[in-house]
């Protein structure tokens, strides 16, 4: 398993920006990719995106293509979301998580961070 810890929450007005980062540890080896969950107010857990170990592929929900975008620099050990004309809906408690398979159900991902907050306020 790897050890992750986020970083970069913090509060935005709408149509601002934000960039998260997630450093992780551990044991690569077996990894298929590393991901950023977010969970709102009252909401279920939800997959925004994520990246293949070796960055070739990416996945992004709806609801956030085209203004966010993940990146990982292998050599810092970093994974980074850059969060663009952000929404107030795309308020809550981000995290970063790493799976052992190609899955966006959160009952996959084996590893987790303890989550930053972003507030996007109207």
């Amino acid at each position: 398993q790897l050890q992750l810890e986020e970083s970069g929450g913090g509060l935005v007005q709408a149509g601002g920006s934000l960039t998260l980062s997630c450093a992780f540890s551990g044991q690569t080896l077996g990894v298929y990719a590393l991901a950023w969950f977010r969970q709102g107010p009252g909401k279920e857990r939800e997959l925004a995106t994520f990246i293949t170990r070796g960055g070739g592929s990416t996945y992004y929900t709806d609801s956030v293509k085209g203004r966010f975008t993940i990146s990982r620099d292998n050599a810092k050990n970093t994974v980074s979301l850059q969060m663009n004309r952000m929404k107030p809906e795309d308020t809550g408690i981000y995290y970063c998580a790493s799976t052992r398979t190609y899955s966006i159900s959160p009952t996959d991902y084996d590893s987790w961070g303890r989550g930053t907050q972003v507030t996007v306020s109207s």
